[in-house]
């Protein structure tokens, strides 16, 4: 990415995006020779995708309660850069918007989509998530899973899906702003767990946050991103022993 100097590149280091970085990384899909199934093949790097033992995503299931600490976000109004990176649709924000979790502050970087949803819940995916990619001082990764479900309006996610781009393209239109606090539904409980990249190179030690309660967006939204990108989600991994905790 190349606009507005370091801080595209600082938020290419992320979920979505990472084996795009330079040209010399290996093409990688969803499906086919090159999807999920030969994404360990395809590369030294991406090792990790076929014998990392905390691999993303996972199915939600029997869970752990606990009195996980609360999730503070404080997001204000922004104006993004939109990208179609090939993989999915990421909207790449400014500094400055943070959440505090466990004495950690994370800031966000980016957030893009995934169809269907790429964790399960007891078995179900639903029809869209949204990954909000933070990022310590640190350099550990923590990830915010908002699960979608067809319904009414999203006023917080229509400016996106009216400047959906092209593969490839960005879109920066500085009338354009996000009210990013709205991306979030009024209930915070979370599952947590350790977890991984969800693409290549799959890397481990990502601290994942899944939302209890879903947003909704129009189903013509939903579509829309179909047509635009397709199925987007790796297949479930195994838990490899971990426990998921989920918040009371």
């Amino acid at each position: 990415m190349l606009f507005r100097a370091l801080r595209p590149l600082v938020s290419g280091l992320s979920l979505a995006v990472l084996s795009s970085l330079t040209q010399a990384s290996p093409h990688w899909a969803y499906q086919g020779h090159h999807g999920a199934a030969h994404w360990a093949e395809l590369d030294p790097a991406y090792e990790q995708c076929g014998m990392g033992q905390q691999q993303s995503p996972v199915n939600i299931d029997h869970t752990t309660l606990a009195d996980l600490p609360a999730l503070n976000f404080h997001y204000g109004t922004v104006v993004p850069t939109i990208w179609n990176n090939g993989h999915t649709v990421q909207v790449n924000v400014p500094a400055g918007q943070t959440l505090e979790v466990g004495g950690q502050t994370y800031e966000l970087l980016q957030f893009h989509f995934h169809l269907p949803s790429e964790e399960a819940v007891h078995g179900h995916r639903y029809p869209m998530v949204a990954h909000l990619v933070h990022k310590n001082a640190a350099g550990q990764l923590g990830v915010v899973a908002v699960l979608i479900e067809p319904g009414s309006a999203n006023a917080a996610l229509a400016p996106v899906f009216a400047h959906l781009p092209r593969a490839g393209e960005h879109i920066t239109v500085d009338e354009l702003t996000l009210d990013l606090g709205a991306l979030l539904p009024k209930t915070l409980g979370y599952y947590s767990l350790a977890g991984s990249l969800t693409t290549p190179p799959c890397s481990e030690g990502v601290n994942w946050m899944v939302l209890k309660q879903p947003m909704q967006l129009p189903a013509a939204q939903v579509a829309a991103f179909r047509r635009l990108i397709g199925t987007n989600a790796r297949p479930l991994q195994a838990l490899n022993g971990r426990t998921v905790t989920e918040s009371r």
